[in-house]
């Protein structure tokens, strides 16, 4: 018999590579963080089969999907199957439902002198799974977030507070749908699906919770981080959440802001090689301002529209300092109002208040703490 694995929780807490064998398309809808698809049937072919199965039913759509896949083509696949299989000798493969297309696989791969294991319900139990999973997390965990006006660098605390390393408990979503969060957040790679950013905040939230961490602690986000929502049980438990607010003067937010948003995103698209890196940068500022262009009102917009495309001719020629002007200007005039807006509705004050390195230096208390500390307001 073909091994099969279900014991999910130690498929996810052993970071276990997958091989997904599922077409394309279905890939590209959502799949597993660390998974790889190298298809059992290419789109077309699979709805070849698929047609196939509907007007003959099952036995003629395996008779032509192995016609399809035959010969040549079936080298090939073997051949790549194998190779994944031998770089990770501690995977598994697996299907839409851990049926035929994942059991072929596994036949092929035998005959080819290698037995991989297959996931026992495919894809779609594991995605059940993790729903479930997520919203069991959510219910039982100490909730935790971190806050702060736009340019307090929270993402930064979470992600490095532990001597370069993440906070221990911390779970990093805007990495997770790979966007910083605000209209200007877009990253140069494209987010996520939303199916593929639950699961990926699933497993993120198993490991966290096999790391036995005191704190889920998470940066305090809208319901949208870019296109991907949060699902519906983290966004329901903000609001009686504890929370810390991170603080940073004017000056340290748009530095922060303008390393990140203007040198760091121009330098990403120069990294992946972009021909037109500097054009591209600048379409998609010019872009994220229009975003907000009716929340700023007509005058004020085009205000900002002047001074951004002035700091970018200046910028063009090697000076781009000129980009604070209108970072600060946003910021006082747009983030600042709309933050404390949001905070006025918030149930709960913070339970500590402090710089970055004072929040950092709380955090890494907490984790080390038995119980959680009475609520203090701090300050400065």
């Amino acid at each position: 018999m073909m091994p099969e694995l279900d014991n999910f929780q130690a498929l996810f807490t052993g970071d276990t590579p997958l091989l997904d064998v599922r077409a394309p398309i279905e890939f590209a809808k959502g799949s597993l963080p660390r998974a790889v698809n190298l298809p059992l049937m290419e789109d077309a072919e699979r709805e070849a089969v698929g047609i196939c199965y509907q007007q003959s039913g099952q036995a003629a759509a395996v008779q032509l999907g192995h016609e399809l896949v035959t010969g040549a083509i079936k080298e090939a696949r073997v051949a790549r199957w194998k190779e994944f299989a031998e770089t990770n000798p501690h995977g598994a493969l697996f299907c839409f439902r851990g049926g035929l297309r994942s059991e072929i696989t596994q036949q092929w791969l035998a005959e080819a002198g290698i037995s991989y294991p297959r996931i026992k319900g495919g894809y779609k139990s594991i995605r059940q799974w993790l729903i479930q999973k997520t919203d069991t997390i959510i219910a039982s965990s100490s909730l935790l977030l971190v806050g702060g006006q736009t340019g307090v660098a929270k993402t930064r605390l979470l992600n490095e507070g532990n001597a370069g390393r993440p906070i221990p408990g911390s779970v990093d979503l805007e990495g997770l749908a790979n966007h910083r969060g605000s209209a200007f957040g877009r990253r140069i790679t494209a987010q996520p699906t939303q199916i593929a950013f639950e699961l990926a905040l699933g497993v993120a939230l198993v490991q966290q919770q096999s790391g036995n961490h005191r704190f889920l602690i998470l940066e305090d986000e809208g319901r949208l981080i870019g296109r991907c929502a949060l699902p519906q049980p983290i966004h329901a438990s903000r609001a009686q959440a504890d929370w810390i607010r991170v603080e940073a003067s004017l000056a340290e937010r748009v530095d922060h802001s303008y390393d990140n948003y203007i040198l760091g995103n121009l330098q990403e698209y120069i990294n992946i090689g972009e021909p037109r890196a500097f054009d591209v940068f600048s379409d998609d500022l010019v872009a994220a301002l229009e975003k907000i262009r009716k929340r700023l009102g007509g005058k004020r917009y085009h205000e900002l529209h002047q001074i951004m495309l002035d700091a970018l001719i200046n910028h063009r020629r090697g000076d781009p300092e000129q980009h604070k002007l209108w970072i600060e200007a946003l910021l006082t005039d747009y983030y600042d109002p709309m933050y404390e807006h949001q905070m006025k509705q918030r149930a709960l004050a913070p339970i500590f208040r402090g710089t970055q390195r004072e929040v950092t230096e709380f955090l890494l208390s907490l984790t080390q703490q038995p119980s959680m500390p009475h609520r203090t307001h701090k300050i400065r």
